[in-house]
């Protein structure tokens, strides 16, 4: 699968390989592009995930803020709601376009 955002490719993995969360796609850290991403300050608490880093996709004219986000280190209990450890996992807001 390909997340893309205008000609920008901001992950690429088997689907195998990602998580579905809530409806999102979450995307090993491992396969994300180098450089697509910028950390946000925007803060986000999810009651049962926990602390989320959100990120800036795209650059100039097509950065897309807050298009990303991420659970650096979840709440250790949500491993067991979602099947899996899906630490630094990253999903994209839905301007983002998801290919297979």
């Amino acid at each position: 699968m390909k997340a893309t955002y205008g000609d920008t490719v901001l992950a690429e993995a088997p689907q195998s390989d990602l998580v579905r969360i809530e409806g999102n796609w979450y995307w090993p850290p491992v396969s994300l592009a180098e450089g697509e991403l910028e950390k946000s300050p925007t803060p986000y608490r999810c009651p049962w995930k926990g602390d989320a880093q959100y990120w800036h996709v795209g650059h100039g004219a097509d950065r897309l803020e807050d298009g990303a986000w991420s659970y650096p280190e979840p709440i250790p209990s949500s491993f067991e709601r979602v099947g899996t450890d899906y630490s630094g996992y990253v999903a994209f807001d839905p301007r983002v376009t998801i290919s297979d």
